[in-house]
This record gives C-alpha cells, structure tokens and sequence, in this order.
C-alpha cells in the first residue's frame, strides 16, 4: 500500500471514529502519533542509540529490555508533537481566546444581557414582530461581547424563549430567531472562530475581524428582514403586544433603559473593536481590556460573586483547553497526513478538473455544508480548512475572503440536523411541549438566509474587503 493511500485511509477512518463519538482532539493525536510512527519508521535510527549502549556496557537482562523499549519510543513522531505542542502554546493569536472567553463568561453572568432584552423589546415594541427583532439585535450585541455560541444559545433561549411563548408567538419561529441569532457569535467579531482560522491560515486576525463585521451585520440584517416580512405577512405567527405586556413605560424611561443596559455594553465592544481594528492594540492586548471592562461591568451592576468569578475562570480555562489540544492533535494529524503524500493527492485531483474559481467555490462551501451535519465548526476548521488553503492561490482567491465566506457557512453546522448544536443546546432549556423537530422546523428558514448572504457577498465581495482596505490599504 503507497503512503498516499495510507493518507487517504488515515483521513477516513478518522471520520468513521468521530462518528462513533470519540473525543476529536484525543482521536487527532492518536491517530497522528500512530500512523506517523508509520510514516517516520526508520529501524537504523531506533536502533542506532541501542546498539550504543550496548556497546559501551555489559548491561543485565533488564537494562537490556528498558533500552530495547526505548528503542521504540526513538521515532521522529514523537519529536513532532512535542514540537507541534509547543508551537501551539507560543502561539501569539491564540493568546486572546482565553481572555475574549472571559470576558464573554462575565459579561453573561453580569445580567446585562437580561437588561439589554427587556428594553430592546419595549423599544421595538411597534416593529412587527418585535419581540423576536428584540431577541435578534441582543443576540447580535451579546455576539460582539462573546464568541461562545453555547453560551447566548442558552442564556437567550432562557430569556427570549419563554417570554415569546408566553406572547403566543409560533414556537418554530421563536425557536429559529434564538438559534439563528445564537450562532452569530461564531461570525461576528471577536469570535473565537475566526481566532482559529488566522491561526491555521496565518491571515492577520486583524484583517479578518475587519472583513467580518460586515458580513455579520448583513447576516443578522438579513434575519430581522426575514423576521418583519414574515410577521407582516402572517401576523399570527407574531402577535403584536398589548398594553398589558408593555407595561405602559413611558419614552423617558425607555431612555434611560437604554442608556443604563445597551450604552455600557455597547461601549465596551466598541472599545474592545476599535482598539483592534484602529490598531492602537494587539487582539490579545484589546481582549485583556475587554475581559477587565466586563468584570467592571459586572461591579457597576452589582452582579459581582465570587462564585460567578468561579464559574467563569472554570468555563475559560476548560474551553481554551480543548481549543489547545485541538491545535496540538490537528498539526500533528495534518502533518501526517501531507507527509505521507495525502495533501498532495487532493491537490492533483481538484487542480485536474480544471474547474474556474466559482466551481471551486461552490465546491469547497458544499463539502463545508455536508461536513457540518456531523461535525462542529473547531473540527472543520482545524482539520479540513487547511486541506483546502495550498489550493486558494491556484484559483485566485484571497483567503480572508475564502474564511469569511466559511465562517458564513459554518452558521449552517449550528443548524442542521444531526448535528445541529444550537437546537439541542435550546432543546436541553425550553419546555418539555417543545418538540425537537419543531426547532429544526424552525431553522431552515434562516438556513436560506445564510445561503442568500454567501450569495450576497461573492456577488458584492466589497462588503468584506472595504473595511480592510480602508483601515490597512491594499
């Protein structure tokens, strides 16, 4: 069997593993340091250090089995995931993910977010549908503050969810808006997954935070259109409040709602935003700032315990753990798997269609598509993104494009059965009357709005690089 086959092999039994439900990050190191033992054999160099030691000694039966052992372990692999799990750890762009999870997890235990709803809502109170546009806009703001999508998954679908329910709204359409809105997180900046791109594709995080605000505020744009439309056209499915549920609040204190729950949050990301964007600091510097903004946010509301500091340090240091190891086991796999021949393959193979750069796009974003029904956006990212960057120059496309436009598409694998993470995480919180197949119901209408948005913004691809070019030129 020729290495390029074993690449190949190696590359689906790790899906046929995954699918099984073993731990991603633990199956890429396995996977790696087994068929990179493979790839790296050399009996000259196992032995070499063994015949050495016996050679300067007469060592007893037992020394002589230790040294035959460490014989074994005298294969490149393993000086490779040391390396690879070095790299990772020094690894500068990874250095804000734990400190934009922070500030995610504090702003979210700080009940701003719950502030920020109920005024958003009286204020659109006349906009059809508005309880829904309320959830839509929070859950965009709360985006810009995290990019954990678990997180304004569920502290929304606690939140909206019932309130909109109890406000008759259709349970399919309230479960798509907290779905949809909830996995804006992973598009808007600073989300964490665009963090992860730069890092596999070394395009400047700076750079892609520019290209993406746009694009994330066109997409959520684009659900409240959908959101208003709908209402319009079916007003039952959104029944208007009355004035009862409105409270009767006057302007005056609409204002000063909003100026105590929206202005503090919104001065925050700005700050957080323009730092980065204006180049005054790096993502990590920006990202520090952001986490001490919100665990000052959260001693201005009053919000402040010990126990909320607990949870939060706990969730950050557990989910920057598994985007660390990910990184070690996904080098180390896909450094395999290009030495044993496998990167190369599926270069020569796509390079020999001859397709044009739309084919190859479209290509490229459906695959994408299809691996999100079984796979989580890290795993794509990590292990199959790369595969496809050596081919951008080939067909002309810029890779901050190409990320915006997977970062599009991977609000998909939120969405989508089985997967589908946004609907479980809403599944696991919503009442026991709502059926799992109703929140899917309710997905697909906005499924067809991020389709719409990736057309949108190949056909306008402006919209992406303006910002970009304005800030940082050509």
């Amino acid at each position: 069997m020729s290495d390029p086959i074993v690449a190949l092999l190696m590359l689906g039994l790790f899906l046929f593993i995954i699918l099984l439900g073993f731990p991603v990050a633990f199956t890429l190191m396995a996977m790696g340091i087994g068929f990179g033992y493979y790839a790296y054999f050399d009996p000259d160099r196992m032995w070499r250090a063994y015949d050495r030691a016996i050679a300067k000694s007469d060592p007893d039966q037992w020394e002589r089995i230790r040294l035959w052992i460490e014989g074994l372990f005298n294969n490149n692999v393993f000086d490779l995931f040391v390396n690879q799990t070095y790299s990772v750890m020094d690894n500068d762009v990874l250095t804000a993910v734990p400190l934009f999870l922070f500030m995610g997890y504090i702003v979210e235990r700080a009940n701003i977010v719950a502030r920020l709803f109920q005024t958003l809502n009286i204020a659109a109170r006349r906009i059809p549908g508005s309880m829904a546009v309320a959830a839509l806009i929070t859950c965009t703001l709360f985006a810009t503050a995290t990019g954990i999508v678990g997180a304004v998954v569920t502290l929304m679908g606690l939140l909206a969810f019932p309130a909109m329910l109890k406000a008759r709204y259709d349970t399919s359409l309230a479960a798509g808006v907290i779905c949809a809105g909830g996995t804006l997180g992973i598009l808007i900046p600073p989300s964490i997954m665009l963090i992860v791109y730069a890092a596999a594709s070394g395009v400047s995080i700076v750079k892609l935070y520019a290209g993406a605000l746009f694009p994330g505020l066109l997409l959520a744009g684009l659900y409240v259109a959908y959101v208003v439309v709908r209402s319009l056209l079916q007003p039952q499915l959104a029944p208007k409040p009355t004035k009862e549920e409105v409270g009767g609040i006057s302007t005056g204190q609409i204002i000063v709602q909003l100026l105590t729950s929206f202005f503090p949050l919104a001065f925050l990301i700005l700050a957080v935003l323009g730092a980065i964007l204006f180049g005054l600091a790096t993502p990590s510097e920006a990202a520090a700032v952001g986490a001490l903004g919100g665990l000052a946010l959260t001693f201005a509301y009053r919000a402040f315990t010990w126990q909320r500091l607990r949870e939060s340090v706990y969730l950050t240091v557990r989910t920057t753990a598994m985007v660390c190891w990910l990184f070690v086991g996904s080098w180390t796999f896909s450094s395999v798997f290009s030495y044993l021949g496998g990167e190369q393959v599926i270069n020569e193979f796509v390079t020999g269609l001859d397709i044009s750069p739309i084919m190859f796009l479209i290509m490229a974003q459906i695959i994408i598509f299809i691996l999100g029904w079984p796979l989580e956006w890290s795993e794509i990212i990590i292990i199959f993104v790369p595969i496809f960057l050596p081919l951008l120059p080939h067909f002309g496309i810029d890779p901050l494009f190409f990320g915006i436009l997977v970062a599009l598409n991977l609000q998909t694998s939120f969405l989508t059965p089985p997967m589908a993470m946004s609907a479980y995480y809403l599944k696991g919180i919503a009442p026991p009357h709502v059926k799992l197949a109703e929140i899917f119901r309710g997905n697909y209408p906005f499924l067809a709005m991020v389709v719409l948005a990736m057309i949108i913004l190949y056909q306008f691809p402006q919209i992406a690089f303006w910002l970009p070019e304005q800030v940082y030129g050509h």
